[in-house]
């Protein structure tokens, strides 16, 4: 049986550095390569790291074949709101890398390919009630574009080449161990850090616009779970639907309120939230659940709870 080798692009990232942790729990450490443009810190000190530019094609070949890579996670992208500021780069960046992605997947033979889309894929004619699996997709940021042209690419690469690359349509996704990255969405994380550090927090999208969320941790089951499904339950081959809840600020402020009763919250709306008025309120993954067995674990009090007690242990 062919051993599995996994290479992690982007692993500098808040999901490349917790998907790093589980992999590495299930192939063991040496099986996980991860890979970044910045320098290791952190988990990737704890395994074979290379300093890599994701635009350098043969240099993604080379690594492949120096490691016997068997299976690719790739991560590395420009988010919503930093896309938004260098539209050309965002595009460049995160096409020509997927692309680079899937030629190595389907001339090199990898078993596995895993590449993130995102509810930025959704636009303002989306449906926005519980956003169905098939729809409307009219993004109105080029990370948005470039997701839903990756996942159009996906698709292609199954269908033409058979290579079985696998996707999640991400909502939010929020997490304690990595700061926040640049997201329309990422308020859900800092407003943790804010939270436990100055018991304050100015928010950049105004008290009642709600999003779909997830905490980290369901977000890595899902992965996982879907990576480790037989291929014939994966029967959505551009990417699929995934959500755990949807709140808005003013929630979230409650629910921290719940915790650190000092905790107050004052809105200043920028340019970020007409990004997050072009999205979905709710996601419809009923497809995920139907297909390869999906389910959540996480609510928004459940996540506050132990997002806020990691933070404070840390602080402590």
């Amino acid at each position: 049986m062919k051993k599995t080798k996994v290479l992690i692009i982007g692993a500098g990232g808040q999901l490349g550095a917790e998907l790093a942790i589980a992999l590495r729990k299930i192939y063991g450490t040496s099986e996980v390569v991860t890979a970044d443009i910045k320098d290791p810190q952190g988990v990737l000190l704890e395994g074979p790291h290379e300093k890599f530019d994701v635009l350098q094609r043969d240099k993604l070949f080379e690594l492949i074949k120096k490691y016997q890579i068997t299976q690719v996670y790739h991560l590395a992208a420009l988010l919503s709101a930093t896309g938004e500021k260098d539209p050309r780069w965002a595009w460049k960046l995160n096409m020509e890398s997927l692309l680079y992605v899937l030629e190595a997947a389907h001339e090199l033979k990898l078993d596995k390919v895993y590449w993130p889309s995102s509810i930025a894929a959704f636009g303002p004619e989306t449906p926005k009630a519980m956003t169905p699996q098939q729809t409307i997709m009219d993004p109105s940021t080029v990370y948005g574009m470039t997701k839903l042209a990756g996942e159009l690419w996906c698709s292609y690469y199954f269908r033409r080449y058979g290579v079985d690359v696998r996707s999640l349509r991400y909502p939010g996704l929020i997490g304690w161990k990595t700061p926040p990255g640049g997201g329309t969405t990422d308020y859900a994380v800092d407003i943790y850090f804010k939270a436990v550090a100055e018991k304050r927090f100015t928010c950049f999208l105004s008290a009642d616009t709600y999003l779909p969320m997830m905490y980290m941790d369901d977000a890595v089951k899902a992965t996982l779970d879907l990576m480790e499904a037989p291929a014939e339950k994966v029967r959505v081959r551009t990417s699929y639907n995934i959500s755990s809840m949807s709140f808005c600020p003013a929630q979230l402020a409650a629910t921290i309120k719940k915790y650190i009763p000092e905790f107050t919250i004052s809105y200043e709306p920028d340019f970020r939230q007409s990004i997050a008025d072009s999205w979905p309120r709710s996601i419809d993954d009923s497809d995920a659940r139907r297909d390869w067995g999906w389910q959540h674990q996480f609510g928004l009090d459940e996540m506050t709870k132990d997002i806020l007690y990691h933070l404070q242990k840390g602080k402590n």
